[in-house]
């Protein structure tokens, strides 16, 4: 299980063309206390990330327009995002497919359909760490 009390307020991006994938990690998310902004694609997300600046970003393979190779490889050339970690997610778990993602710069790899307690921990294992208080 894991401690959800460490991720209230982080911030989290997911980028998804499938409206069930965008809908269920909110709820997980939002359940866990985070902040979530949601794209459609590649363009969405890049009109919205610097105004969101995301703590951590959850990016689809495979999607319209630009997909998600594209998307994490422009993210990461940005040099106010390159920083900051991104997870592919993919219903293919395919070598070839994380080997790809790692090219561009992903974080990690993350199979769908993913659980609640498999999006939460990679969200805990690239959320900013917090001062204890």
């Amino acid at each position: 299980m894991v401690n959800v009390a460490g991720l209230t307020g982080i911030k989290v991006m997911i980028i998804d063309d499938s409206n069930t994938i965008r809908r269920s990690a909110e709820i997980f998310l939002v359940q866990a206390g985070c902040q979530v902004v949601l794209a459609e694609d590649g363009f969405d997300a890049l009109a919205k990330i610097a105004d969101h600046q995301p703590d951590v970003i959850f990016c689809d393979i495979m999607m319209p327009r630009l997909d998600g190779y594209q998307t994490c490889a422009l993210i990461k050339k940005n040099p106010r995002f390159s920083a900051t970690p991104l997870v592919m997610l993919s219903s293919k778990d395919g070598l070839f497919d994380r080997a790809r993602g790692r090219m561009v710069g992903s974080d990690q790899y993350l199979t769908k359909p993913f659980t609640k307690d498999s999006l939460l921990q990679s969200v805990a294992a690239f959320a900013p760490k917090r001062e204890e208080s």
